[in-house]
């Protein structure tokens, strides 16, 4: 008897698994598909990869996105986020700051976190800077498949945030869209599971 109920729990635990993990994929993709244009008072954009001292495409993705919110007047002020990788001459928020100044984003809009590695860390570091400057309600700009998670750990912190990803994304063809879903849905399992988002 013993035997035979662990012989069920060996066979239904992966499937429970196999079917919480589709179901995670599913929410992530039709997630990614939500988007506001505010308005709002900042755009809180996450950060991403630099090449020394400029943006990778997939940041600069991101900032474009940001610049046009800001100039559309949908947002007021720009958070920047993300530390330095090593061998990088600049920090990823320093990085997006120059790469938004010279799209005419005056320096005085753009707020700078720059301390962060990961996303749980861009929006806590970034909160000292919401609450200094009096901005209540923020726009996460990410890629599409990013956005479940960020808002996630956005509601977490307690930010009043909408998703505003990227309406254009690095991330194209079926291999890397399907890597960057399935770590999406790694991280989003993990971050329930444990709280380490």
């Amino acid at each position: 008897m013993r035997f035979r109920r662990l012989k069920r729990a060996v066979v239904l635990v992966p499937a429970l698994l196999m079917v919480a993990g589709i179901g995670a994929m599913a929410e992530i993709a039709l997630y990614s598909t939500r988007t506001s244009d505010g308005p709002a008072d900042a755009a809180i954009v996450l950060g991403a990869a630099v090449y020394t001292d400029r943006p990778s495409p997939v940041f600069e993705e991101r900032i474009r996105h940001a610049v046009n919110l800001f100039r559309a007047g949908h947002v007021r002020l720009l958070v920047m986020t993300g530390g330095r990788g090593p061998g990088d001459r600049l920090t990823e928020a320093q990085a997006a700051r120059e790469w938004s100044m010279g799209q005419g984003v005056p320096r005085e809009a753009i707020l700078l976190e720059e301390a962060s590695r990961t996303t749980q860390e861009n929006l806590a570091f970034a909160l000292p800077l919401l609450r200094q400057h009096g901005i209540k309600r923020v726009l996460i700009v990410s890629d599409p498949l990013h956005m479940r998670r960020a808002m996630a750990i956005a509601r977490h912190l307690g930010i009043e945030a909408e998703p505003s990803p990227t309406p254009t994304s690095r991330y194209v063809g079926w291999r890397v869209w399907g890597e960057f879903l399935a770590g999406e849905t790694y991280y989003l399992t993990r971050c329930r599971v444990t709280g380490q988002c």
